[in-house]
């Protein structure tokens, strides 16, 4: 039986991934945090980056699900660790490549 922290990562996963579908599919910028239209040079380029970027995560936060529901691991918390790690590291990741898109203050 799948129990309420599996559905509950599932939904996120669902969630996160719809933002970053409409982020690099729909062109939803506006979505990024911190967007100013008025410092962007190339939104479709930043629009790809981050969504692509946000999918990522989403698919992180599936991967986090079947582990948990299999438990390879036992009741290690390894792939919390794990899963910490690369969402931070996504973050970084896309701090500092969404500047590629911004004119110089």
């Amino acid at each position: 039986m799948v129990d309420g922290s599996i559905l509950s990562l599932l939904a996120a996963a669902g969630f996160v991934g719809a933002l970053g579908v409409a982020i690099k599919y729909f062109g939803m910028v506006r979505l990024i945090a911190g967007y100013d239209s008025d410092r962007v040079t190339d939104e479709e380029g930043l629009a790809d980056f981050v969504g692509t970027n946000t999918l990522y995560v989403a698919g992180l936060l599936a991967i986090v699900a079947v582990v948990e529901y299999a438990e390879p691991l036992g009741d290690s918390d390894l792939v919390w660790i794990v899963f910490a790690v690369a969402v931070f590291g996504l973050t970084a990741r896309m701090i500092r490549g969404a500047r590629r898109y911004e004119r110089p203050a």
